[in-house]
C-alpha cells in the first residue's frame, strides 16, 4: 500500500499544500519548526483517523481558521484506488470519509490503510508509564484484529461502572458480580490477544535490536499481567474489599505492561539515550512486519527524525533494513541535515523525492 498524494488546507502550520508521493522514499528537510513532522502527521491522521500524539483535534487546526480538511488517494496492494478524507471544524468535531461515503463509526476506519510511525517521543514506550506500552499494544491489535477494539471498549465501560460504585462506596455483592461479569468476558479475550501479540512479535523483535545494534547487545520483552497466574475473576473477587478502600479498580487486564530488558538488566533504569531509541525502532519494525502479515498490505512507514542521538553505524543500519529485498514499501523520513540526508538517500536502491520544508510550504528539489 502507499499514498499516492495529500491536499492540505489549514492543517496546523500548513496553510495549503497538494503534493505528490514518491512510491519509494520521500523525505522532507528543513529546520526544526518548519511542518515536515505535520505533514507525516496529516498522513498519519488519515490512515489511523487520530493525530500521532495525543492531542485535542482542535490543535490540529491552523492558528486562527476554523477548519481544516486533509484528503489523500491511496493505492492498495491489488491496484484498487481508495480515497480518504478527514475534516474537522471548530465546535463540530471531526467527519471521516472513504471513497466519499462517511463512517457510520469512525472505528471501522482502524486497519483499512496501516501505518507506522517511528518518532522521538518514542522513547516514552521505555521512560512512560504502562498506560503507554498498553496504549501501544492496543492500538496495534486493532488494527488487525477488528472485533478487538470493541471488547476493549465494553471492558472499559464494565470498569468505569465498577469504579464509579467503589467511589460510592456500594456493597452489594451481587452488583458488582453482574458488572465483573462482562469484565471478566472481555479481560480472558483480551489477555490472550495481547499473549499471542507478545509472543508472535518478541522473534522479529529480537532480530531487528541485534541487526541495528550490530549485536552490541540482547534486548527481551516479555508480557506482564496478573492474569497470568489468576483469573480475571479471582483477581476481582480477592481485591474487591481493598478497591473499596481505596475507591478504584486496583488490579486486572487495565494495568497490564510490557517488560523491557537489555542483557537482562532493566533497560528503563540502565539503557542509553542510542539503546533506548534502537529498541523503540527495533520494535516498530516488529510491529510493520507484523501488520504487513495480517493486513496483507505494506504499512506505510513514518520516520521522523530518527538519526538523532544514534551513531552512524546503527544508522548506517537501520537503513540497511529498510532498503534491503521488498519488505518495506513507501517510506517518509524528516532530518534538517541536507549532507546527511543524501548519504542517506545514497545508501538506498529505492526510488526518491526530496522536499524542502519551510513554513508549511512544500519545494520539490532534484
Amino acid at each position: 500500500m502507499l499514498i499516492r498524494n495529500i491536499d492540505i488546507v489549514d492543517f496546523k502550520n500548513i496553510a495549503e499544500a497538494n503534493l505528490c508521493f514518491s512510491p519509494g522514499v520521500n523525505c522532507l528537510l528543513g529546520l526544526n519548526g518548519m511542518g515536515k513532522s505535520n505533514l507525516l502527521e496529516a498522513i498519519h491522521l488519515l490512515s489511523m483517523a487520530r493525530p500521532m500524539r495525543s492531542v485535542p483535534e482542535a490543535a490540529l487546526i491552523r492558528h486562527g481558521c476554523q477548519a481544516m480538511m486533509v484528503k489523500g488517494v491511496y493505492e492498495m496492494e491489488n491496484g484498487v484506488e481508495e480515497r480518504v478524507s478527514c475534516g474537522i471544524v471548530r465546535g463540530k468535531g471531526k467527519t471521516l470519509r472513504r471513497n466519499d461515503k462517511e463512517y457510520p463509526r469512525i472505528s471501522e476506519h482502524i486497519g483499512k490503510f496501516p501505518v507506522v510511525t517511528v518518532s522521538p517521543s518514542d522513547t516514552e514506550l521505555v521512560t512512560g508509564s504502562g498506560e503507554v506500552r498498553r496504549k501501544l499494544m492496543d492500538v496495534v491489535i486493532s488494527q488487525s484484529d477488528p472485533t478487538y477494539l470493541a471488547r476493549l471498549i465494553r471492558y472499559n465501560k464494565a470498569l468505569e461502572s465498577r469504579n464509579k460504585m467503589l467511589r460510592a462506596g456500594v456493597n452489594d455483592v451481587l452488583l458488582y458480580e453482574s458488572i465483573e461479569t462482562v469484565m471478566c468476558d472481555m479481560a480472558t479475550s483480551l489477555h490472550e490477544a495481547r499473549r499471542q501479540w507478545v509472543e508472535e512479535m518478541t522473534p522479529d523483535f529480537a532480530h531487528f535490536y541485534s541487526s541495528i545494534s550490530g549485536d552490541a547487545e540482547k534486548a527481551t520483552m516479555s508480557y506482564k499481567s496478573c492474569l497470568t497466574e489468576r483469573t480475571m475473576r479471582e483477581v476481582l473477587g480477592s481485591e474487591r474489599a481493598r478497591d473499596l478502600a481505596l475507591g478504584f479498580t486496583s488490579q486486572g487486564i487495565h494495568r497490564d505492561d510490557l517488560a523491557m530488558q537489555l542483557d537482562s538488566y532493566s533497560m528503563r533504569r540502565l539503557g542509553s539515550q542510542g539503546q533506548m531509541k534502537t529498541f523503540t525502532i527495533a520494535l516498530k519494525f516488529a510491529i510493520y512486519d507484523f501488520l504487513r502479515r495480517k493486513a496483507g498490505e505494506k504499512p506505510v512507514l513514518l520516520l521522523d527524525d530518527i538519526f538523532d542521538k544514534l551513531d552512524s553505524g546503527r544508522v548506517s543500519r537501520i537503513m540497511e533494513t529498510v532498503s534491503a529485498g521488498d519488505s518495506f514499501g513507501q517510506i517518509f523520513i524528516t532530518d534538517t541535515n541536507r549532507e546527511h540526508l543524501d548519504e542517506t538517500l545514497g545508501s538506498l536502491r529505492s526510488e526518491s523525492r526530496v522536499y524542502e520544508v519551510e513554513d508549511g510550504h512544500f519545494d520539490e528539489k532534484a
